[in-house]
């Protein structure tokens, strides 16, 4: 069964390039991103581990905690980290999780039940499934999932901008727009009366009945 936003997400127990943690200990009162990825030493993996590097301050500003991924076993990501960081201008200082035996990657749906227990003699095309983008919030559900193919490189600023509005939509009754960003205008959620609206946040605007906009919540 596949996981949906809002199921609780699975925890697990694993080796990583910072030592053995049990995920939903290591997520804490955080908020969390797990990328995965097909296997180490590939072209695009590569330029994401290191684009992740260079926004780990922005993600510690959210109290966000970003770990990876990857089928194979953590010794190898400890030498795939010295290539990004010569390529990529910036060292990995965040977790990566070794997931040679495909449990985890079985246990998030992102690889059949059928598929082994072993990443040997597997390649990236046989685990091409294995690139997703889960965010976990604080009380362990699954806040959002992205998968992509092979050969297109994730967005991390997507990834951020997604957050600022997960985490501002949880705290205020409203929502935010297409393509909106920090500063921007959101949206006043149906469940909140006009009435409110007015004491919440006065000077709201009523495009529609059904579409409200009010400055962005402090």
């Amino acid at each position: 069964m596949s996981l949906r936003i809002n199921d609780e997400a699975p925890n697990f127990s694993a080796d990583t390039t910072q030592g053995k943690i049990d995920f939903h200990n290591w997520i804490g009162d955080s908020w969390a991103v797990l990328f995965s990825h097909p296997k180490d030493f590939t072209p695009v993996c590569t330029t994401e581990l290191g684009a992740v590097a260079k926004l780990q301050s922005e993600f510690a500003k959210r109290n966000v905690k970003v770990i990876g991924l990857s089928v194979d076993p953590v010794e190898s990501h400890g030498k795939w980290a010295a290539d990004i960081e010569e390529t990529q201008g910036a060292k990995v200082e965040y977790p990566i999780i070794g997931d040679p035996t495909l449990a985890i990657s079985k246990l998030y749906n992102m690889l059949p039940g059928d598929e082994g227990d072993s990443c040997e003699g597997r390649t990236p095309a046989n685990n091409a499934t294995v690139r997703v983008v889960f965010i976990v919030g604080p009380d362990k559900r699954i806040k959002l999932q992205l998968v992509y193919p092979m050969t297109t490189g994730r967005n991390f600023d997507e990834i951020i901008r997604v957050i600022d509005s997960m985490q501002l939509t949880a705290k205020h009754k409203v929502a935010t727009p297409a393509d909106w960003k920090q500063g921007d205008d959101v949206i006043i959620t149906a469940a909140v009366s006009n009435e409110e609206a007015a004491e919440k946040f006065p000077g709201f605007k009523t495009i529609k009945p059904y579409l409200r906009t009010t400055k962005q919540p402090k």
